[in-house]
């Protein structure tokens, strides 16, 4: 056996231990559970009673309801996996979604849909954070970029996932299905182990998870906040583009109805070719940030695309919502670089609250697209959003150190 065989083999080996695995299955059961709303949105609100404009006013508001969630889930579960490990969050998560989602499923009003968006908005703000932690300090830095790219590409088949089993089931059994695959995933988890770099840090009695030193230094606050802009662009074309794909398709003059379940998993299946393409070219590149602002670039110019190229089919939308979904694949790589810039007693703390933060950012990127929208119109006041979003990363971008090559085992 040649050097290279083995070493291929042991890299494989590396890739598909149990922790890498077990946290790839997670975030695919979070992906579906944090995108089944968006494909069941109408057809649950009109299960409730409400038609025409309520859809998007009501469904909105159960969206920056969720956001909350993710916003408040992403701190507690952040310094939690500091403070007692990076597997207290990904169990303890996964059991409140999951109850929360299959709660979801015996809702009859609009404030009982609320608060299981909003319980489960909490459960699942700490599994990708939590994820991207251990996979980063349990693999060499030669090869964690493809860990991650394991991660992101199972999590977005679990948004992809939820399409067919809301197309095949009624919205309700939808929910308990997410439910019920996070309760199996937890007896998995039950032989997964610590890193032990995080190990280490603790038996050394450092401070961990406290959320204060993101804010008490100016130089880790700076970084901090252009970690968390970096992802703008990405919750941007999800959070408005792709949830509301019926609107925008109808204010562009396309007479064939567009299903947002649909364009949702043809984003998604865009967005698993993007996360695998950026992963592998990252590896070649030895580069995060490069691949990251190609990305950025990419989605820009889809967004306008999507807003100002005249369509006239569904095909021809659907196809864009593609192209937008792959421009997206940056989504875990901005994760990772975050988890790279800060040390092991704050890595799970800023590698959850970051994606949760740009996630939470829908609330006033939402708020923003409702004020500028009855002046404005759909297209132009999502324009105006769009280009300041991708002005905003590629601003943050530059103003961040490249991570590839950075060692794990350092502390703030």
């Amino acid at each position: 056996m040649t050097n290279s065989t083995s070493n291929s083999q042991n890299t494989l080996k590396q890739l598909l231990q149990l922790p890498v695995m077990v946290a790839a299955l997670g975030y695919l059961v979070d992906m579906y559970d944090l995108f089944l709303f968006n494909i069941v949105r109408v057809p649950s609100l009109k299960e409730l009673g409400f038609e025409g404009k309520q859809l998007f006013d009501e469904g909105a508001m159960l969206i920056n309801t969720q956001m909350a969630g993710l916003l408040i889930g992403g701190v507690i579960w952040g310094v939690m996996g500091d403070k007692r490990g990076r597997l207290s969050v990904l169990f303890g998560s996964i059991i409140i979604y999951s109850l929360a989602n299959i709660a979801n499923g015996f809702v009859n009003t609009l404030p009982q849909y609320a608060v299981c968006r909003f319980i489960a908005g909490v459960g699942l703000a700490g599994e990708l954070g939590a994820g991207v932690t251990l996979v980063t300090e349990i693999l060499p830095r030669q090869i964690r970029g493809y860990g991650t790219t394991i991660v992101a590409t199972l999590g977005l088949v679990g948004a992809i996932a939820a399409f067919f089993v809301a197309d095949l089931f009624d919205w309700r059994v939808s929910y308990y299905v997410g439910g019920g695959m996070g309760l199996l995933l937890l007896i998995l988890r039950v032989n997964i182990f610590e890193s032990k770099i995080f190990v280490d840090a603790k038996n050394k009695h450092i401070a961990r998870g406290n959320l204060l030193m993101l804010f008490t230094n100016k130089t880790r606050f700076f970084k901090y906040l252009m970690s968390i802009l970096i992802g703008l662009p990405i919750w941007f074309v999800v959070g408005i583009l792709i949830t509301f794909s019926p609107e925008f398709a109808k204010a562009a003059g396309i007479a064939e109805p567009i299903n947002a379940g649909k364009a949702v998993m043809i984003t998604f299946t865009g967005q698993v070719f993007g996360d695998i393409a950026s992963g592998f070219l990252s590896q070649y590149l030895q580069s995060r940030k490069k691949v990251i602002l190609l990305f950025i670039l990419l989605s820009l110019t889809f967004v306008l695309v999507y807003l100002l190229v005249p369509v006239s089919s569904s095909f021809s939308f659907y196809l864009i919502c593609a192209f937008l979904g792959f421009c997206n694949g940056y989504w875990t790589l901005f994760i990772t670089i975050a988890a790279e810039l800060f040390g092991t007693n704050l890595r799970a703390t800023v590698a959850t609250t970051v994606p949760n933060f740009v996630r939470g950012a829908t609330i006033p990127l939402l708020a923003l697209f409702k004020f500028l929208e009855p002046d404005m119109g759909v297209m132009y006041a999502a324009l105006v959003i769009g280009v300041c979003t991708s002005a905003i990363a590629l601003i943050a971008l530059w103003n961040i150190d490249e991570t590839f090559t950075k060692e794990m085992d350092y502390v703030e």
